[in-house]
């Protein structure tokens, strides 16, 4: 229910109708019919059993609670063309994912994926009600990290930091897109699965083919432990990625355009994608 004030005239006028409850119309805004749509998330990464979390979309008044559906199979082919089911078993672990957010699925394999560059997998996803999500993917290459450097500033106790520099240089191949994380901590102790310090994607538009310095503000401790991880994903991944990332902050604000969830599957919303990375860790020594 929407309440509208006629108001005319200027600031004088505004003051002598304010009491005017006769002015005051309720009107009933008809909504447009919405239809839920399967949402899927697929991250596949070598060496790990994949994983797949399947929900369905809610309308945008609607109370933000993920719908759970329980009638969908999900089923994902391997390059040589054996399909591997995805058996519905929810999972919520109270971690954070290093590339998604917080590690929660809905499906899942049986055994851990085997996967090499250039390798092609497709999904399928069905529900009872005839709805379809079906994804194509291919793993890149992961690029190299040529280096990593950090610098301390010239201050002195707690105000003594350091910035971190990624290295690395671009193929000539055009498209390429990147995502950083930087993570504090000791990996052996679980460090990957906490909130990364640094979370940037970017693309090779203005660097095709050079080489990358990727830097952070002065914000590690002498004797911290700083791993980067670099991934090299698809445009599908990157443009999925910054369209989240706009949608949840032009969420809720009245003043922001709203912004639409790129996909990079058919038949549904979502992500299906290769995870393609290499890792490295530094420690800053005091």
């Amino acid at each position: 229910m929407l309440t509208l004030t006629k108001i005319s005239g200027g600031l004088l006028a505004l003051v002598a109708l304010a009491g005017c409850d006769s002015l005051q119309n309720d009107i009933d805004v008809p909504l447009p019919s919405y239809s839920a749509e399967l949402v899927v998330e697929c991250y596949l990464e070598p060496g790990k059993v994949p994983t797949l979390t399947a929900t369905t979309s809610v309308p945008y008044l609607s109370p933000a609670l993920p719908q759970l559906p329980t009638d969908i199979t999900a089923t994902l082919t391997l390059p040589d063309g054996t399909a591997v089911p995805l058996n519905f078993a929810p999972n919520y672990q109270v971690l954070v994912d290093t590339t998604s957010g917080e590690k929660f699925h809905t499906h899942i394999g049986r055994d851990p994926l085997v996967a090499r560059p250039g390798d092609v997998f497709t999904l399928e996803v069905r529900d009872t009600q005839g709805r379809r999500v079906t994804g194509t993917t291919t793993m890149l290459a992961p690029v190299p990290i040529d280096s990593v450097e950090y610098k301390f500033n010239d201050e002195a106790g707690a105000e003594r930091k350091a910035y971190f520099l990624t290295n690395f240089r671009d193929p000539t191949s055009p498209g390429d897109s990147y995502r950083l994380q930087l993570h504090r901590g000791d990996p052996a102790r679980k460090a990957l699965v906490r909130r990364p310090e640094v979370d940037n994607s970017f693309e090779d538009r203005l660097l095709n083919g050079q080489p990358f310095v990727v830097g952070t503000s002065y914000r590690f401790l002498p004797g911290d432990t700083v791993t980067s991880t670099l991934y090299r994903t698809d445009a599908a991944f990157y443009r999925f990625r910054e369209s989240v990332r706009d949608a949840r902050n032009a969420n809720g604000n009245p003043f922001a355009q709203p912004s639409a969830v790129y996909s990079s599957v058919q038949g549904g919303i979502g992500i299906f994608t290769v995870l393609s990375y290499v890792r490295t860790t530094k420690i800053l020594s005091k």
